[in-house]
């Protein structure tokens, strides 16, 4: 589609409209795509991937246990059963889930392609120099995503079906989970994760518009540290090893930020004294 520019050379607010109209239609049609391919493998997806973390020969048990076992720590992972069944009530329950599972999905295999689109979208309003910085961002941010899907789905997304399946308010109720329930709480978990460690990139866009700068960050890093100490008690075993498991990269997530926003700081800064 060729671009419509405006006497001056530039591209109108209407023009802005319609590239960005059709960068929804090219992600929309991407995720389809994506969506597409994982409905035809779905039976795989559910049955390796999805319901994997309720068993309990799923690897990361099996290394919390071995942990456990080798360093005379908490137990709780060393289990033959995760005490939970997974039920669908609804006639259209198991076909719906089936659909937005694989949309999920689609989404996740489109996002670099989805990164892509928006950067061409963003591209004129930035600097020749900063152009040529388009395969570093859309592959970092891409690797950040994919790690933090990981990170959810190895570690926070076992922790939190191990701590909620075994929680009990008394003998007499029995968990029996709704599939919407298990499936909400997959796709938000490795979701979440991923773009939580987006947390990089948004720090250096942020610092380059100047709204965040190293020496805030700094201030208020112990504020930061105990939210992520309190997550990671929250979905961890009460040992010190499986929290540091989850703490550590997010505290590295963090320290990475404060470096960042430090060195946009020190390159304006630079760029002001040569100015």
């Amino acid at each position: 589609m060729a671009k419509k520019k405006s006497a001056g050379g530039e591209m109108s607010f209407l023009d802005h409209l319609e590239e960005l109209r059709w960068l929804l239609v090219r992600s929309t049609v991407a995720i389809l795509i994506g969506a597409c391919v994982a409905f035809a493998f779905s039976r795989f997806i559910f049955d390796h991937i999805i319901f994997a973390p309720k068993d309990s020969n799923f690897i990361t048990y099996r290394i919390f246990c071995e942990l456990a076992n080798k360093y005379d720590l908490d137990r709780s992972f060393c289990v033959t059963k995760i005490p939970f069944e997974i039920q669908s009530r609804t006639m259209d329950g198991q076909f719906s889930t089936d659909i937005w599972t694989s949309i999920t999905a689609g989404l996740i295999l489109s996002f670099p392609y989805i990164l892509y689109l928006f950067w061409k979208f963003i591209s004129p309003a930035l600097y020749e120099k900063e152009r040529k910085y388009a395969v570093s961002f859309i592959l970092s941010t891409s690797l950040l995503f994919f790690i933090g899907v990981l990170f959810g789905y190895y570690l926070i997304m076992p922790l939190s079906i191990n701590f909620l399946g075994n929680y009990k308010i008394s003998d007499v109720v029995k968990n029996d989970i709704d599939l919407d329930s298990y499936l909400s709480l997959i796709k938000t978990t490795v979701i979440s994760c991923g773009l939580v460690f987006e947390l990089p990139i948004v720090i250096y866009f942020l610092a380059k518009i100047g709204l965040v700068t190293a020496d805030f960050l700094r201030k208020y890093r112990r504020y930061a540290y105990v939210i992520i100490l309190i997550l990671a008690a929250i979905v961890t075993p009460p040992d010190v090893v499986s929290q540091m498991i989850v703490t550590i990269p997010l505290a590295i997530l963090f320290e990475l930020s404060i470096f960042i926003a430090a060195r946009i700081t020190k390159q304006r800064e630079k760029e002001m004294n040569n100015g």
